[in-house]
Formats: structure tokens, sequence, C-alpha cells
């Protein structure tokens, strides 16, 4: 049987679930208010906050182009081969990097019960995927 793509015909669909979480609940939130996303993913947040509030304003505004990169493969109905292989590929790492983050024992326990949360947007991914894989 073959797994990848098995939904792909929903594909812009779960772009457009993703997209809305994702803005609402990551990229605009970490934008615009970085210290308190990070309190409520139980980071503790040291004295001199200026470069966490940079480069969390980085991400977020990289998480908030993403976004927009999602929705207009929404409208238009063509990339979402592209926009998922991106995308999947992104949650690869953030499995890597919230597994790494839990060896070291760098991050809060959220943080680590989030590599679950990644590793199923891989899986997500590769079963929503329009194309096929090189």
């Amino acid at each position: 049987m073959h797994f990848i793509g098995l939904w792909s015909e929903h594909a812009n669909s779960y772009l457009l679930v993703i997209t809305v979480i994702t803005f609402f609940t990551f990229s605009l939130l970490l934008f615009l208010k970085p210290l308190l996303w990070a309190k409520m993913f139980q980071w503790k947040i040291p004295e001199d906050t200026d470069l966490t509030v940079y480069f969390a304003r980085c991400l977020g505004a990289f998480a908030i182009m993403t976004n927009a990169l999602f929705l207009r493969v929404i409208i238009s109905g063509t990339g979402a081969d592209l926009m998922l292989e991106f995308f999947t590929g992104f949650c690869v790492f953030m499995v890597v990097v919230h597994i790494w983050g839990a060896i070291e024992g760098s991050q809060p326990m959220i943080e680590t019960l989030e590599t679950g949360f990644w590793a199923l947007l891989v899986i997500l991914g590769l079963l929503f995927y329009p194309g096929e894989l090189i």
C-alpha cells in the first residue's frame, strides 16, 4: 500500500487548518508578545531579555510569512506539494531540535512533550502530500 499522499486530495484543506492554528497560536503571538509566549511554554525568563525578544520576533516573522505562503497556495490552488515539502522538512528539524533539548535537559517538559506534536505533523505532511517524493 502507498501511504505517502494517502489523503493528497485534501492537501489544501490541511494547509488551511495548519495555517489558522499556527498563525493564531504560534506565529502572531511569538511575533507580538514573545515573552508571554515563552512564559506560556514554561521557559524561565532571565532579567535581560532583549536578545530573546529579537530572536523570537525573527522567528515569528518567518512563521507569519510561512502562513502567508500557505494561504497563497490555498487560494491559488497550486504549490501545495512545495509547501508541504517545506513544512514537513521543517517539522523534521523541529523533532530534532526538541529531542536535542530533551537530551541536554535545557528545555521545559512541555517542550519535550511537544516532540510528539512535531512528529505527528511530519506524518500528516506525508499523508497529505500531493506529489511524488524525490
